[in-house]
């Protein structure tokens, strides 16, 4: 056996943060591992090496892993569109949108690629390590099972069951998820792991021995509270900067569109601390600003209708005659332009819409997504930047004669004649310091800006977790589960 799988009590009890941690811990042995996520439901994603789209948390344990991420390691990933529908991804390419109800009778079909990706990377590597969806225990799911226990039962590996203890109740979580298993899911799950504890571990004793007599497993180990990691996120929205800003930073806004997609391009600035960052929901009125960041949408339409419906056209363009930046990155860029096209109803219904015209172009969607990794320059032609492509739109007009980038070659965005509005195409902006650093000066940024290298900073985090596996769970236990010979 060379597959140990992460299951959750909940959403966000960490099941990302220990698969990515077990990933790092292998790789320093020179254990040949793998991640793998079944079915993921998301909208930050990532670019794979094969031209495909995963989990932006799983390109993240492939980079603990020291890989390139591929497509077979989120073979099913899942894009909301709306409260019942998504946007299906198999193996890296879309194949259309779906309601619930017509997803879970597709599931056979899913679940065979799901199979087909995990037996490629089985064979492969000498670990792979598996992270599930939501909660095991979500009853409602339980037919057809392709993200938790349906698989576990299937590929007939180990799992190791992890709960939040900061969020309260962990004994509750683990005994009652536990509970609503069946007698062989019970006994597929080999141990538990607490994380996120802060405190004396001596007043948390009582209730380890109370939880392995209960249940007969063992407790592999209290991960800590780890503060300041800079880890992508899967898709949660974070609140605010996770760094003090200085009395002099420049005030960001990122408004919060109902369906903002791939907000880890702000990653680099709720690092920065020279950059107050905030996202702000459209319920709110737009605070005072040097900067403010149109983000990716996965329906640009409708999220560009709840832009007016909430007034923020209206404190946009005040924004603007203030003085003020505009900055647009995928589908906050296609908003920016004249009109917005979807005649095949790739997003939604079938129609256009008015763009905020500050730029003179329009976008028509079209069937083919835009999957790519790029790189180039700035408009300047000296300032390094890369990132990734993820759209469905084809843009066109006379703004795009005067581009923000150069990409491998090409032209790529616009900015406004009085250079106030800009937009790109390109994920990733703000990761390459240098890049960061010339449009963070653009916004009214003095003094040099800083930026700092967030691919260091995420590694450098992905280092501190697999130090806390190594430190605080039984290492010998997981080994063992993998196969591995003892260290």
């Amino acid at each position: 056996m060379n597959t140990l799988m992460v299951q959750g009590c909940t959403s966000d009890a960490g099941k990302s943060a220990l698969v990515t941690a077990l990933c790092r811990w292998l790789a320093r042995q020179d254990v040949a591992v793998a991640p793998f996520k079944p079915q993921n439901m998301a909208l930050n994603s990532a670019v794979t090496a094969d031209g495909g789209e995963i989990g932006r948390a799983q390109a993240v344990q492939a980079q603990a892993c020291g890989l390139p991420p591929h497509s077979d390691m989120n073979p099913v990933l899942l894009k909301p569109n709306s409260d019942t529908g998504a946007q299906v991804i198999i193996q890296g390419r879309a194949i259309g949108n779906m309601r619930a109800l017509d997803y879970h009778a597709y599931k056979a079909t899913a679940r065979a690629a799901v199979f087909d990706s995990y037996h490629r990377l089985a064979a492969q590597y000498q670990a792979v390590i598996v992270e599930g969806a939501g909660s095991p225990a979500e009853i409602n799911l339980r037919a057809n099972d392709i993200a938790n226990m349906g698989f576990a039962e299937a590929a007939d590996c180990p799992v190791i069951l992890i709960a939040d203890i900061d969020r309260g109740g962990v004994f509750a979580h683990l005994v009652g998820t536990l509970a609503l298993l069946s007698d062989t899911e019970q006994a597929r799950v080999q141990g538990f792991v607490i994380n996120r504890f802060r405190g004396d571990l001596g007043l948390l004793q009582p209730g380890l021995d109370w939880l392995e007599a209960k249940t007969g497993k063992p407790v592999l180990g209290v991960l800590p509270y780890l503060r300041g990691l800079h880890l992508d996120a899967e898709d949660a929205l974070p609140a605010a900067s996770s760094a003090p800003a200085m009395p002099d930073a420049l005030r960001v806004v990122v408004p919060v569109l109902p369906h903002i997609s791939n907000h880890t391009d702000f990653d680099p600035l709720r690092a920065h601390p020279r950059v107050d960052l905030r996202f702000v929901t459209l319920d709110q009125p737009l605070p005072p600003a040097d900067l403010v960041i149109l983000p990716g949408s996965k329906t640009v339409r409708t999220d560009r209708a709840a832009l007016t419906a909430y007034g923020w056209d209206a404190a946009l363009a005040r924004h603007l005659r203030y003085g003020g930046k505009v900055l647009g990155i995928c589908g906050g860029f296609q908003m920016l332009g004249r009109a917005l096209h979807d005649p095949a109803g790739i997003e939604g219904e079938p129609g256009s819409s008015a763009g905020l015209g500050w730029l003179d172009f329009e976008t028509t969607l079209a069937h083919d997504k835009q999957l790519r990794t790029v790189a180039g320059t700035l408009a300047d032609g000296t300032t390094p930047v890369a990132g990734y492509e993820i759209h469905a739109g084809v843009s066109s007009g006379a703004a795009l004669n005067q581009p923000l980038c150069w990409l491998d070659g090409r032209p790529d965005g616009a900015m406004s004649p009085d250079d106030q509005v800009r937009g790109t195409y390109l994920h990733g902006l703000f990761d390459t310091p240098a890049a960061a650093d010339a449009l963070l000066a653009w916004a009214g940024l003095a003094g040099g800006a800083a930026s700092p290298d967030i691919a260091a900073l995420r590694d450098a985090a992905i280092d501190r977790l697999a130090d806390a596996v190594e430190a605080h769970l039984d290492t010998q236990i997981l080994r063992n589960l993998l196969g591995l010979a003892p260290c």
